[in-house]
């Protein structure tokens, strides 16, 4: 694939033109056919294909966010099986009326068929309005329930293994996958149900007709059947691919749109519509290549289609001049015949839309079969406010997909009310520490103790109720302020807010914001500053009023004599694990303990080596005078 600088891909590729063998005119048909329905092949690999599902195996995981609405699914299935009949009686009613009123032209009975027909009308009117509406009820039921599902486990993944997932990609499996996988339990159901018995009602009522004459219409049959599977095998794979490359551009929209300062300052916005284009090019062909298929398929059905049709009807003419068939008859018979075809070619649509649904129920089911990462264990305690006294005892910690360890035998021990500043160069295992305290991440070896117990025998809410985290990046939603504050506290009240806002000195800044409190700070807080988003922060993480506080970069956006004031009213009364850069605002720890990376020996030569010692972070540990 190219890259964003390189040159942009056209659609057109280069032929090597050969020297036809039987003359200048030869042509290459079954090349041609070929090319007209193979599905598209692999495009940019930004976001990975989706390892392949047995559709048995898509049904079974997927039928429990279905079974609380079975009975309404059923209640609609046999609305749409009913159908079927209705029209079967339907156009027994037109033989009836060409046989005993048209053709004899006797008007008796013609009062009693039209009661008859309005009387059907009626009642598949009916019948029709329950499978819509019963239809649309289960459906958007199991969409709720499913996209439900899969947020709340995308919120249950590790934090390392969500930065491994494009956020454009995630949104695409929230959407479009999940209205997939309602597509194959509850359209492709009841189409397929609807085709079913529409097949056995025209089928037996051609076979009472005349079952010689319904045997010869219908030997096509099984070919309609071979052709449903060959092009829904085809059909799959190009929606698979589809929706891979739908991912990427989602991926690629979302994350360049995210940076459009970064765009705009550095003039990267040509590179990155050609890199945005590229993407976009890819889903052009995936989708030229489904739409082939897809236009394909009833092409051909059609035509053997009417082979069967005008084969029926010199065979019926035979018949109705032999004496064997009424006029009413075969005209009842060519209508069950073209009502019949559709229904056929129907099942064939479903098997091939069930196939193309699966692709999308793979790629949610990839999100859904990635294991949790930070879960209570079996008998996890809840734990009331805590004193403060945490402990690391040799912990380690690798990143996913990383060679060098981020932690390595790292033991550290925080007194309760302590202040304790941990400073070190970059990549040295700062932030690591505060995501292992807050229990963001678990270590791989070596346990984390907050009173002497370890977090991972704790709840999670326990522990998000005594440990508050300011995190090195100034999060918020695009909310109001008053909601972006009681997201750790959602029963504060406005003078509990006003007291926070006070304390981190941003009371005044709200009060003048449009709407004050109800204010909107749009996506990711884009309409604050950076030191207005860190003041949010802070005051919300006051409002819980946590025993133990991480703090990560607390002062990032905030002048020094500001963090220099707002600081110590956040540590007073509560044990403070203090990670920073800056040396002043580490002088207002009671110590400092200083974080070396692993030593790089560690993931080098020596590293692969079995007898190699494993190597600690180095600590420097200083006292303040307090």
């Amino acid at each position: 694939m190219n890259n964003a600088n390189g040159p942009r891909r056209v659609l057109a590729t280069s032929i090597t033109v050969r020297k036809p063998r039987r003359g200048p005119f030869a042509v290459r048909p079954l090349a041609a056919v070929r090319r007209l329905l193979a599905p598209v092949g692999e495009g940019s690999a930004i976001v990975a294909a989706a390892p392949p599902v047995p559709i048995r195996e898509v049904i079974r995981r997927f039928w429990p966010d279905l079974r609380p609405d079975r009975w309404l699914l059923l209640t609609g299935l046999v609305a749409v099986a009913a159908l079927p009949a209705l029209q079967t009686v339907e156009i027994w009613l037109f033989q009836v009326l060409v046989d005993t009123v048209l053709v004899p032209q006797v008007l008796g009975p013609l009062v009693g068929i039209c009661i008859a027909f309005v009387v059907l009308n009626l009642i598949s009117g009916g019948l029709s309005y329950t499978d819509d509406y019963l239809a649309a009820r289960v459906g958007g039921a199991f969409l709720l329930r499913l996209r439900s599902r899969l947020f709340a486990h995308l919120h249950r993944l590790s934090l390392p293994a969500l930065d491994r997932k494009r956020l454009g990609d995630l949104v695409s499996r929230l959407s479009g996958d999940v209205a997939a996988i309602e597509s194959l339990f509850v359209s492709s159901l009841t189409g397929a149900v609807s085709a079913t018995f529409r097949v056995l009602f025209f089928t037996g009522a051609l076979l009472l007709i005349d079952w010689q004459l319904a045997l010869a219409a219908l030997v096509l049959a099984p070919l309609f059947w071979a052709l449903a599977r060959m092009f829904a095998n085809r059909l799959k794979q190009a929606s698979r691919e589809k929706r891979r490359r739908t991912g990427s551009l989602s991926s690629v929209a979302e994350e360049s749109l995210g940076a459009a300062a970064l765009v705009q300052s550095h003039g990267m916005q040509a590179a990155e519509s050609r890199r945005f284009d590229q993407q976009a090019e890819d889903v052009y062909e995936a989708e030229l290549a489904a739409a082939r298929l897809r236009g394909a398929y009833p092409v051909v059905v059609d035509f053997f289609e009417l082979m069967g049709v005008l084969s029926a009807i010199g065979l019926g003419a035979w018949a109705l001049a032999d004496g064997r068939l009424t006029l009413g008859e075969l005209l009842a018979f060519l209508a069950y015949l073209g009502l019949l075809y559709s229904p056929i070619q129907q099942l064939g649509t479903v098997v091939a839309s069930v196939f193309a649904a699966s692709a999308g129920a793979e790629r949610v089911l990839e999100m859904l079969d990635t294991p949790a990462g930070v879960t209570d264990r079996p008998g996890a305690r809840r734990l009331n406010r805590v004193v403060g006294r945490l402990a690391l005892e040799t912990v380690s910690y690798t990143y996913p997909e990383s060679v060098r360890p981020a932690l390595q035998g790292l033991s550290v021990i925080v007194q309760p009310g302590e202040v304790v500043a941990l400073v070190g160069p970059s990549g040295s295992g700062k932030s690591t520490v505060a995501r292992l305290v807050a229990r963001l991440v678990d270590p791989e070896s070596g346990c984390v103790r907050l009173d002497g117990h370890d977090l991972r025998d704790l709840r999670l809410e326990s522990i998000r109720a005594n440990v508050g985290t300011v995190l090195q990046e100034s999060l918020v939603m695009d909310a109001s302020v008053r909601d972006n504050l009681r997201m750790g506290q959602p029963w504060a009240t406005d003078e509990q807010i006003t007291e926070a806002l006070q304390q981190v000195e941003a009371l005044s800044f709200v009060q003048a914001l449009p709407e004050g409190l109800e204010t909107r700070v749009g996506q990711k807080g884009r309409s604050l500053s950076g030191g207005q988003r860190q003041r949010l922060a802070l005051a919300r993480t006051l409002l819980r009023d946590p025993p133990f506080l991480v703090l990560d970069e607390p002062t990032v956006g905030l002048d020094s004599a500001t963090a220099m004031r707002l600081l110590p009213r956040l540590t007073t009364n509560r044990t403070v694990l203090l990670i920073t850069h800056d040396a002043e605002v580490a002088l207002l720890a009671d110590r400092v303990i200083t974080l070396d990376p692993v030593p790089a020996a560690q993931t080098g030569d020596s590293a692969a080596d079995p007898s190699a010692e494993p190597q600690a972070n180095f600590l420097r540990v200083t006292s303040q005078n307090t």
